[in-house]
């Protein structure tokens, strides 16, 4: 069953193009990533997806009712985790969520069993009554989860959920969203870390200049490629290149392998990234 529907979309700012024509369906329960580099167009959408934005042509239908900034009953189903900071640096933990839960003007005796919920769950209970600036940007970034699931939506709406979270962090909100994905939750989520987008996503959009190119999950798509590399250095005009080949086997790169003469070479798994690079000479950066 398709949930969100974007139809012929294009978001123009003045003469600058960011969205073009993009049309996509995403489904009840999917984990979805956006990937692309900085510039592609993934937060505008999240933007239109969310009614922020108004787009310049077509039309986005959640549910099969068409999204818009007034649409209030749409709002209530979804989070949003956005790109920067949504916190009060000033108010505790506890106080950031009982604030948010008012927006949605839940009653006490339900946020406050909510609220703790959360609070287990992104393990933040020990630091409920520290203020936000006092805590790790990890920390920040589990609070901003906990308060956009305040409301129990079935969409969720993550752009550039652990942009600046160091690795160990990073893993920690991942078996966030996993729990998410498990549960059924359908995850709209803006991303540049390629092994964050294979980790997660049941489907992943590749976007370039504002067009989406390729929609398929993440194993399709590196089968496509090819599922073995072989990353090598050729000499070009006196300038050493990295070169990149692409096999359905590993049998069939590691035969490839005699014909690579001189040269330092690795063979290895192909990932999203070759998958993107191969695609549009970009890297996702």
């Amino acid at each position: 069953m398709d949930l969100i529907e974007i139809v012929n979309v294009t978001k123009k700012f003045d003469n600058f193009t960011a969205v073009n024509n993009v049309n996509l369906k995403i489904k009840k329960g999917e984990f979805l990533g956006l990937l692309g580099p900085n510039g592609a167009g993934k937060t505008t959408i999240i933007k239109m997806l969310t009614g922020l934005l108004k787009p310049t042509e077509g039309e986005i239908y959640i549910d099969g009712r068409k999204m818009s900034r007034n649409n209030v009953e749409i709002k209530k189903r979804i989070g949003i985790v956005p790109q920067y900071t949504n916190l009060d640096k000033e108010l505790t933990v506890y106080e950031n969520l009982v604030f948010a839960a008012k927006l949605f003007r839940i009653n006490k005796k339900q946020y406050s069993i909510k609220i703790k919920e959360l609070l287990e769950f992104m393990e933040l209970e020990e630091y409920k009554n520290r203020q936000v600036f006092k805590l790790s940007g990890g920390m920040q970034r589990r609070l901003m989860i906990a308060k956009a699931l305040i409301n129990e939506p079935d969409i969720i709406f993550l752009d550039e959920p652990t942009n600046g979270v160091d690795l160990n962090g990073r893993r920690r909100i991942w078996d966030i969203f996993k729990v998410m994905k498990t549960v059924g939750k359908t995850v709209i989520m803006t991303t540049h870390y390629i092994e964050e987008a294979d980790y997660l996503c049941s489907m992943v959009c590749l976007i370039n200049e504002g067009k989406i190119f390729k929609n398929d999950t993440p194993d399709n798509l590196k089968r496509e490629q090819g599922r073995y590399t072989i990353e090598y250095f050729d000499n070009q005009n006196g300038q050493m290149v990295t070169k990149y080949r692409h096999f359905k086997s590993k049998e069939e790169a590691l035969n490839h392998v005699p014909k690579i003469k001189n040269f330092h070479y690795t063979v290895r798994e192909t990932t999203l990234e070759d998958v993107f690079y191969n695609l549009t000479s970009r890297k996702v950066v």
